[in-house]
């Protein structure tokens, strides 16, 4: 079922919903919503029209539940548009950073919709403000925020079964990104240049072929934001190690980068002729930290649903971000929460990209 949203197709009240699977899934007529937070009061739910510009309504979830706050919404299916709020403590000196004026990413999101632009409003504290972090914002952000799509009912991914499987003393590993890799690449025609589709192109299957390759080693291909620096800049992030969508294929290297899921059916289908030309696919994927930096960064997603939860602090100063990784903070992957999500992301691109 294709959601086209309108008010007055909305309930009024969304109904108890499963804890399992997170994220937002099309069900039983309807689409079912799972997020944890250990430490939200509240979260709501803010369905979007079609642009994502206007907000059309918002929901309490129910919960928590096991540390998961659920809804269900009938009578509506995939394309709808929506953000989270979170309700709870602002208390940045125990690591608590709940602002519900600010509109939340679904970590779990399959699709992405909108165009982000670094902005003050953002953050969840009042830049320039004397107490700095500590301050509180409350400008909104959700016109300018990213949010997140529902994606149609995933069908097992078209290059499973034809998956090769090379011993390891057999393997050539040969590393692609893919935006680089083919726009010289003599036979790519060039409206495919930079793209999924253009790794599948006969030209390129028969370059690997030429090389002996039997492993693709594709850099980060998932969702990500340019590091504020860059952006300031009119710089762009060319390798793509700042993953926010953890769940979406990057919309920069599709041949319509506009629409999330026909970025997500080019990448299936790119995966699925490499396989049958057994080449194997592998991805650098990116866990270790997010976009949203150290403690002076942004809340646009897991740092306003549960900073505690999802980032580790310093042993000591739960005000501040341990930065294990040079990139501003560290994902608490210890978390049970946060393991079953790498677990979830990871099975994901295996059985159903």
């Amino acid at each position: 079922m294709t959601s086209h949203t309108t008010p007055h197709l909305l309930p009024p009240r969304a109904a108890e919903g499963r804890c399992e699977p997170l994220g937002a899934h099309v069900r039983d007529g309807g689409v079912n919503f799972a997020v944890f937070s250990a430490h939200a009061e509240r979260i709501e739910l803010c369905v979007f029209d079609a642009s994502g510009a206007r907000e059309l309504r918002r929901y309490a979830l129910h919960g928590p539940d096991d540390g998961v706050f659920h809804g269900f919404l009938p009578r509506v299916g995939a394309g709808l548009v929506y953000g989270l709020r979170a309700h709870g403590p602002y208390l940045p000196d125990e690591g608590h950073r709940f602002n519900p004026h600010k509109l939340l990413l679904d970590p779990y999101a399959r699709e992405i919709v909108g165009r982000f632009h670094w902005a003050a409003e953002h953050h969840g504290y009042e830049l320039g403000h004397p107490a700095g972090t500590r301050s509180f914002d409350t400008r909104d952000n959700a016109l300018s925020a990213l949010k997140a799509r529902v994606a149609a009912p995933d069908s097992p991914a078209p290059g499973l079964a034809s998956a090769p499987r090379i011993a390891a003393s057999q393997v050539v590993l040969y590393e692609v990104h893919v935006k680089g890799f083919s726009q010289q690449l003599a036979g790519t025609p060039a409206a495919l240049r930079g793209t999924y589709a253009a790794l599948a192109h006969p030209a390129a299957i028969a370059h690997f072929k030429a090389l002996g390759v039997t492993t693709l080693s594709l850099l980060p291909v998932q969702f990500h934001l340019d590091e504020p620096a860059l952006a300031a800049r009119q710089m762009h992030n060319y390798w793509g190690y700042n993953t926010l969508g953890f769940f979406c294929p990057d919309p920069r290297f599709a041949c319509n980068p506009s629409d999330p899921a026909a970025a997500k059916d080019e990448f299936r289908h790119m995966v699925a002729t490499l396989h049958a030309h057994g080449l194997e696919v592998v991805l650098d994927v990116v866990f270790n930290h997010t976009p949203e930096g150290n403690e002076a960064g942004p809340t646009i997603s897991l740092r306003g649903l549960d900073n505690t939860a999802w980032y580790r602090a310093v042993p000591g100063d739960a005000s501040r971000c341990e930065n294990l990784t040079g990139c501003g903070n560290t994902v608490r992957v210890a978390h049970p929460r946060v393991t079953q999500f790498v677990l979830d992301a990871l099975r994901y691109w295996v059985h159903d990209m």
